[in-house]
C-alpha cells in the first residue's frame, strides 16, 4: 500500500488544508479548539505535534482532499 503521507510535513499538510477549506470550514470539519479560537498555524501546529489523536485527523482529511492541482 502505497503511503500518501510519505514526504509530506504536518507544516504543509496544514498549510494546505487551510488555504483549501479555511479556518473556519477547517473548524467545522475538524472540532478543535486551535481551528476555531483564534486560529494559526504556528498554535495548529504546536497543538497536532502534542497530540496524537488531533494530528491523526488532520492526516486522514488530507488523506480524504481531492485538492485541484
Amino acid at each position: 500500500m502505497r503511503n500518501d503521507l510519505h514526504g509530506v510535513t504536518l507544516e504543509a499538510m496544514l498549510t494546505r488544508l487551510q488555504a483549501h477549506y479555511g479556518w473556519d470550514q477547517l473548524g467545522r470539519k475538524i472540532d478543535i479548539n486551535c481551528f476555531i479560537s483564534d486560529p494559526s498555524i504556528k498554535s495548529s501546529l504546536k497543538f497536532l505535534r502534542r497530540t496524537p489523536w488531533a494530528r491523526a485527523q488532520v492526516e486522514a482529511l488530507y488523506q480524504s482532499t481531492k485538492f485541484a492541482d
